[in-house]
C-alpha cells in the first residue's frame, strides 16, 4: 500500500489536475513564511519552485513580487496550467529527485511537495538543494512533524506523505551547508504546517 501510493504521486496529480486547481486554497495562508523567505534572500532574484503544481498561489506570489521563476513538476497537466497563466516564466517537466539544472538560484522552495517523497529519497534531496544554491540562497520546505509515513486521500485515492525526524533534517541541512533561520512544528498560524527556513552559508 505505502509503496504503491508513493509511486503513484505524479500520476495522481496528473490525472486530477483539475480537481487540485479547484480545491487548492488561494487564500495565501503561507504569506508570512513566504515573506520571511523573501527577506532571507534580501533582494529580487531567481526562485526555483520545486513541485510548483499549477503555480497558484505560491509561484504567482513570487512573480507578483518581481521574482524570476523557474518551476519544476512531474505532472505535465499541472505545468500546462502554470505555463498558460504565466508564459513569461520557465516551467520544466522534471522529477525533483533527478534535479540537474546546471544553475543556482537565489531561493529554493519545496512547499507541500518534498514531503511526498519516501524517506530515503528525501535524504538524497539535500545535496541537490546545495547544488542548486549559492552562498546567501534561501531554502524553505515543509515536512511532517516527526519521523514516519502518513497516507492521506485526494480525489478518492491514497496520497502518500513521509517525514524524517526533525533532528535528521537539522543534520542534513548542516551537512549540506545550510544554516537554519527558523523552524516551526505544526504552525497554527499556517494551517498546521511544519516549516523549515534555512540559508546557504
Amino acid at each position: 500500500m505505502n509503496n504503491s501510493a508513493a509511486r503513484n504521486i505524479l500520476s495522481l496529480y496528473q490525472r486530477h489536475a483539475d480537481a487540485f486547481a479547484c480545491q487548492r486554497s488561494r487564500a495565501l495562508f503561507e504569506k508570512s513564511w513566504l515573506d520571511k523567505f523573501i527577506g532571507t534572500i534580501g533582494k529580487k532574484g531567481h526562485v526555483l519552485d520545486i513541485g510548483c503544481g499549477n503555480a497558484q498561489p505560491i509561484a504567482e506570489y513570487f512573480i507578483q513580487q518581481g521574482f524570476q521563476l523557474t518551476g519544476i513538476d512531474g505532472a505535465p497537466a499541472m505545468l500546462d496550467r502554470a505555463r498558460r497563466r504565466f508564459p513569461e516564466q520557465r516551467w520544466l517537466k522534471q522529477d525533483m529527485r533527478e534535479l540537474a539544472l546546471g544553475d543556482t538560484f537565489d531561493g529554493l522552495i519545496a512547499w507541500d511537495s518534498f514531503f511526498h517523497l519516501p524517506q530515503q529519497d528525501q535524504q538524497k534531496m539535500f545535496p541537490l538543494f546545495a547544488q542548486h544554491s549559492h552562498p546567501g540562497s534561501a531554502l524553505i520546505f515543509t515536512s511532517g512533524p516527526s519521523n514516519g509515513i502518513a497516507i492521506g486521500q485526494f480525489a478518492g485515492e491514497p496520497l502518500f506523505h513521509a517525514s524524517l525526524a526533525p533532528e535528521e533534517y537539522r543534520t542534513l541541512l548542516n551537512e549540506n551547508g545550510f544554516e537554519i533561520i527558523d523552524m516551526v512544528i505544526e504552525d497554527p498560524q499556517c494551517s498546521g504546517h511544519t516549516i523549515w527556513l534555512a540559508k546557504r552559508e
